[in-house]
């Protein structure tokens, strides 16, 4: 394949100079190439909320979201996936982040797993892929073997394959049900697609799993009510979500959370409603999990 006709392999001509130019010109040029990512990310908008709706789906009826990538890529999923358990208190294994190479290529680079199918087919056999999954390769070039491989693995399974890449018509997306281009262009340092393509990659991961996780009743209001409070500032957070989440003092919200065992839906169903504990408990495990949908039917 002639890679140097991929637009994120190409030159960009407003950074021809970039070894003649002061640090302060070089960050200001990035920042202006940067607004490039927005721009990029919202031509597939429509692709990437599919994938959360599918995922939103999936997940309550025993799937998984897998995000599979070499190199930068295969990082920012990784990156994205171990966010979603303290943050959504999700459990380990329900968003999976695997980098060609094992975990060892989160530091050091691997060479040659980005050009293998058969890794990452082998990694998704131990993952047990099936048909509730969905499963997306990230490659910035959208020509990675190791990603075709993931794809290919994720259909064979019945699974939902998905692509997500920086350049239109991309190789990847034709294995893909749902393929999300994001056309970045020319990077200010010529093929470094950590750089813009990094970027949009990240901002489209966070959607995906922030409106999955939302769409599955994990946010009250745009408060995170089923953060885990597993630290200092996290036990800190939590408290604060409460107070604003009831409308009430530090105090009461504290008294709330703990009449509430710490859960801080429960503790808000219980306020809203003047239900017992039990029965908030039994309100939102029928609304599955929905704080909005348990005060409704208590109310």
């Amino acid at each position: 394949m002639d890679y140097g006709r991929l637009d994120t392999e190409k030159t960009n001509a407003r950074s021809e100079h970039l070894d003649q130019m002061s640090a302060l010109e070089i960050v200001t040029l990035m920042n202006e190439l940067d607004a490039g990512a927005l721009a990029a990310v919202r031509c597939s908008l429509s692709e990437i909320a599919r994938v959360a709706e599918e995922a939103a789906a999936r997940i309550p009826a025993g799937g998984r979201l897998i995000y599979m990538g070499a190199g930068t890529s295969g990082r920012l999923g990784v990156l994205d996936a171990s966010e979603c358990p303290p943050t959504f208190g999700v459990p380990d294994g329900m968003v999976v982040g695997i980098i060609a190479g094992g975990d060892v290529a989160l530091r050091t680079a691997v060479e040659g797993a980005e050009d293998s199918e058969a890794l990452a087919m082998e990694e998704l056999d131990r993952l047990r892929v099936c048909a509730k999954d969905v499963v997306v390769a990230i490659s910035a070039s959208g020509t990675a073997p190791y990603c075709v491989g993931a794809l290919k693995k994720a259909r064979e399974a019945g699974a939902l394959p998905v692509s997500m890449c920086c350049n239109t018509g991309a190789k990847l997306s034709g294995y893909a049900d749902i393929a999300i281009e994001m056309p970045t262009g020319a990077e200010v340092l010529s093929g470094s697609t950590r750089l813009r393509a990094g970027t949009a990659t990240k901002l489209a991961l966070n959607m995906i799993s922030t409106a999955c996780m939302v769409r599955m009743g994990k946010a009250y209001k745009n408060l995170m009510v089923d953060v885990r409070a597993t630290n200092t500032k996290l036990k800190d957070r939590a408290v604060r979500i409460a107070m604003k989440a009831m409308n009430v003092q530090r105090a009461e919200a504290e008294a709330r959370l703990a009449a509430a065992d710490g859960n801080i839906k429960c503790a808000i169903v219980m306020k809203e409603t003047g239900a017992s504990r039990d029965a908030a408990m039994a309100a939102l495990e029928k609304a599955q999990g929905f704080t909005r949908r348990a005060i409704e039917a208590l109310g």
